[in-house]
């Protein structure tokens, strides 16, 4: 999909960090944007942004975790602009870092509801309308290399993002299957500087808690620009590239990971950047 001007871009989790770099970048090639996020005044925000860059812009409050909402974000879209050629599956949440038994039930309900169910209803609700437009498309599932390897302390976050690497590559096989004009990528971010979920916000109830979270606030605060992230997106949109890594660097550690797996070894955590 080479020709983004005067396509029509979903993004959501728009309101901020990757999602509005996202919603910023498409504006830059021209498209239409609609700005769906959770919070409407950020996606509102979101919505001034891409004007100001010339190009049209809708904002749209959603809660992805409901089908029927991410069903009206869609009827808002096609009565605003007609069609979707890009859809990006983005919202998301980083929950609490605890061990998995101390994980509140309320923590996994989120974290599955955004992460997860989020990207299924996008798929579920999206995928059917752009088949039926019959031109080329995009979809942009947001995971993380938290869905290409696992540390401890955020078993909710890896479990969500390694169910999104999964359902993205079945999509793509199943939409190159079908003969399909609409193609997948699979977004694998490291830190970038988001203000991503809750995980940061709570207090630590122990020192390894409080070591890891000191650790990722330091990393967050110290990580790549969103802009950066999107740019990528859009390279990854024009050369129907699966794979989208911002961190590239990171990905020896997912191939350290693949030979302990073929080798037997039992897991280690990967160690955090210092």
């Amino acid at each position: 999909m080479t020709e983004l001007r005067d396509r029509v871009a979903v993004v959501t989790g728009a309101g901020s960090g990757i999602g509005r770099a996202l919603a910023e970048r498409f504006a830059t090639e021209g498209m239409r944007v609609v700005v769906a996020d959770l919070d409407e005044a950020r996606a509102r925000e979101t919505e001034a942004l891409v004007q100001a860059r010339g190009a049209q812009a809708l904002a749209v409050q959603v809660d992805v975790q409901r089908a029927a909402a991410v069903e009206a974000l869609a009827a808002r879209a096609l009565e605003a602009f007609g069609a979707v050629h890009v859809l990006c599956n983005n919202a998301g949440i980083a929950g609490f870092a605890r061990p998995s038994w101390e994980q509140p039930l309320e923590g996994w309900q989120d974290v599955l509801g955004v992460n997860l169910w989020g990207v299924i209803h996008g798929i579920r609700t999206f995928v059917p309308i752009m088949l039926r437009q019959g031109t080329e498309g995009h979809i942009v599932n947001t995971a993380s290399m938290a869905g290409l390897m696992s540390l401890p302390l955020l078993s909710p976050y890896h479990a969500t993002k390694f169910a999104v690497v999964s359902i993205s590559e079945s999509l793509h096989m199943e939409l190159v299957m079908t003969g399909a004009p609409v193609r997948v990528s699979v977004l694998c971010p490291g830190f970038v500087r988001t203000n991503i979920g809750a995980a940061e916000q709570q207090s630590p109830r122990s020192e390894a808690e409080a070591a890891m979270l000191e650790a990722f606030r330091r990393l967050i605060a110290e990580g790549l620009d969103p802009a950066v992230v999107a740019e990528r997106v859009v390279e990854a949109i024009r050369a129907e590239r699966f794979w989208v890594f911002s961190h590239p660097e990171l990905v020896a550690a997912v191939q350290q990971r693949a030979a302990a797996i073929v080798a037997g070894r039992n897991p280690e955590a990967t160690p955090l950047p210092s």
